[in-house]
C-alpha cells in the first residue's frame, strides 16, 4: 500500500479528484495519510478531515525565519515518512533537505505544459493569465517528479487543452482542471502505486503491465 501525503495551499480540487479516485478505484493500493497546508484556512483540510484523513496546517508565517519553517517542514514530513508526497496546489517551494531525503518520491501537478509558462512567477491562476497574454491556442497541465529546481523535474505526463475564444483566466483554469490535472494526477499516483513507472539516469521510465 502506497502511503501518500498530499500538500496544498487553497480549495483543495486536485485532492478531491484523489480521493474520488481513489474511492471509485481508479487509484488502487494508495492511502492517503496526511493532508499538510500552508493556509490555516484552507478548505482542502476540512476536504481531508472529511474523509478521516489528518489535516496539518503548517504556515511559514509562524515561524521566525523560512528556514525554520523549511527544518520544520522537513522533520514533520520525515515523522510521517510517506512512500510519495504529493503537491497538489501547493505554493511552497519544497525545502531542498526534503528533495533529498525524498528522491524521486515527490510529484507536482503544474497547470501548463512545461517548458511553457513554469517555473519562478507562474503558479495558480497567474498561469492561465499569461497563457491567455501570449495568446498561445493549446495549454495543458504537467505531472513532473520534484528536483531542486522550480518545475524542472522528470516529466511523468502532460495533456493538451484547448484555449477558446473569450477565454478568461477563470474559465480556462476551470477547462484545464476538469480535461487535464483531475485525470493526469490520480492516473500518475496509481501508475506509482502500480510500479509501472521509475526514474533512471534523469528520466521517466513506463514499465509495461
Amino acid at each position: 500500500m502506497l502511503k501518500v501525503v498530499v500538500c496544498v495551499s487553497g480549495g483543495g480540487t486536485n485532492l478531491q479528484a484523489i480521493l474520488d479516485a481513489i474511492g471509485s478505484g481508479r487509484v488502487t493500493n494508495t492511502e492517503i495519510t496526511a493532508v499538510i497546508s500552508n493556509n490555516t484556512g484552507a478548505k482542502a483540510l476540512d476536504r481531508a478531515r472529511g474523509h478521516g484523513i489528518r489535516g496539518i496546517p503548517m504556515s511559514p508565517k509562524a515561524y521566525d525565519s523560512r528556514d525554520a519553517f523549511n527544518r520544520a517542514f522537513t522533520e514533520e514530513m520525515c515523522r510521517l515518512a510517506p512512500d510519495l508526497i504529493v503537491l497538489a496546489g501547493f505554493l511552497v517551494k519544497i525545502p531542498e533537505e526534503m528533495v533529498k531525503r525524498f528522491s524521486n518520491r515527490i510529484i507536482n501537478i503544474h497547470p501548463a505544459l512545461i517548458p511553457s509558462f513554469c517555473g519562478v512567477g507562474y503558479y495558480g491562476l497567474k498561469v492561465h493569465e499569461k497563457v491567455l497574454e501570449r495568446g498561445v491556442k493549446i495549454t495543458g497541465a504537467t505531472v513532473h517528479f520534484v528536483n531542486e529546481g522550480m518545475d524542472e523535474g522528470p516529466i511523468i505526463s502532460q495533456k493538451a487543452v484547448n484555449v477558446e475564444e473569450g477565454d478568461t483566466p477563470e474559465s480556462l483554469q476551470r477547462r484545464v482542471m476538469e480535461q487535464a490535472e483531475w485525470i493526469l494526477l490520480p492516473a500518475a499516483i496509481d501508475d506509482i502505486a502500480n510500479g509501472r513507472i521509475r526514474v533512471a539516469d534523469g528520466k521517466v521510465c513506463r514499465i509495461s503491465d
